[in-house]
């Protein structure tokens, strides 16, 4: 019976699918981990004591990285290059997602709205990297060789989760509630488009390197299109709701290590 648990485990238990997916994985951490560290620096004055917790979300997001480096460091593998159709970063940068890096390379301070932005744009892209890893976690979280390391991505993504909602109520209370619904909402809606494509785009090459059947191929790609119809429809919603987390402060203290893992 395919199902989300025996797709995983044939890509992890392939040398050179598992070798994709922690590449895919390693290089779309790094990056994130570059662009919050960035962000931090150019935090504009007024919101100085955000900056720490940036900064934090930076430091997970590479660990993150050095995680999934370790991985296949274990078995032997070397990271190989990113297919650009499957560089979910990338993409979501070319759609507008995220602050442009011609902003974050520059060393011209943040507006408070630009901060918003950011808030808002990583509430939408945490949501779906928490549930990726909650789902992983559910079926992986005792496997001897990756148990470890997604239950210590997992915490990590819902404290990122948590924390873009706390801030972002803390800056509706502000007066920025408008363009923070706004922002959400054309963030979610570019963002599921961009997950289906690059979906696809991963499972075409899983299916290649695993030899997959026509008929397997096709079935996931239905799917993966059924989801998108329900995320169209309805589904985004969950991504621009706010709601004051149960973990309050999630990022406010210093990043654990990935040592374990290396």
């Amino acid at each position: 019976m395919l199902s989300a648990k025996s797709l995983f485990q044939e890509i992890l238990d392939n040398d050179e699918s598992f070798r994709l997916f922690c590449s895919i994985a390693a290089s779309g951490e790094s990056q994130g981990g570059w662009e919050n560290a960035r962000i931090a620096a150019l935090v504009p004055q007024t919101e100085r004591e955000l900056a720490p917790k940036i900064a934090r979300h930076g430091a997970d997001e590479d660990k993150h990285g050095r995680i999934f480096n370790a991985l296949l460091k274990k078995r032997g593998l070397r990271p190989v290059p990113v297919p650009p159709d499957t560089d979910y970063t990338m993409l979501l940068e070319r759609h507008g997602i995220g602050l442009a890096h011609e902003k974050l390379t520059a060393d011209k301070p943040l507006t408070v709205q630009d901060i918003v932005t950011y808030l808002a744009h990583s509430r939408v892209t945490e949501q779906r990297a928490s549930e990726q890893m909650d789902l992983l976690r559910r079926h992986f979280a005792d496997h001897p060789d990756i148990g470890r390391a997604v239950r210590v991505i997992s915490q990590d993504e819902d404290n990122h989760l948590a924390y873009c909602h706390e801030e972002l109520l803390r800056f509706a209370r502000a007066g920025h509630g408008r363009a923070i619904q706004r922002t959400l909402r054309e963030c979610a809606l570019a963002e599921i488009r961009i997950y289906r494509d690059v979906s696809l785009a991963v499972m075409a090459h899983m299916g290649r390197i695993l030899r997959w059947p026509r008929s397997r191929s096709l079935v996931l790609t239905a799917g993966i299109h059924a989801v998108y119809a329900w995320e169209r429809l309805a589904g985004w919603r969950r991504m621009v709701s706010l709601r004051m987390p149960e973990r309050r402060n999630a990022l406010g203290g210093p990043a654990t290590t990935a040592a374990e893992f290396a």
